[in-house]
């Protein structure tokens, strides 16, 4: 087993014309992460990885979608004001 195991991309939003933001699973030393990273394209045409983003313990996610669903609710309330 190494430290690292494959990346599990669960959704991949376009950023702009160059950039995209991917959310996925990382394992790490052990750990399962929750990545938010934003990629772009290279001059060969790969997609890479910036040291745009944060990387999560995957036990946070309860809590973040919690946060996630209280703001859509206040944006949500914005919009019918």
């Amino acid at each position: 087993m190494t430290i690292f195991d494959p990346t599990i991309t669960m959704v991949t939003l376009p950023k702009n014309s160059r950039e995209e933001i991917r959310v996925s699973l990382d394992h790490f030393m052990g750990c399962d992460l929750v990545n938010l990273r934003v990629w772009f394209r290279a001059d060969d045409g790969t997609m890479r990885p910036t040291k745009k983003g944060v990387a999560l313990r995957a036990e946070c996610l309860s809590e973040i979608l919690e946060a996630l669903q209280h703001l859509d609710a206040v944006l949500a309330a914005r919009v019918m004001a």
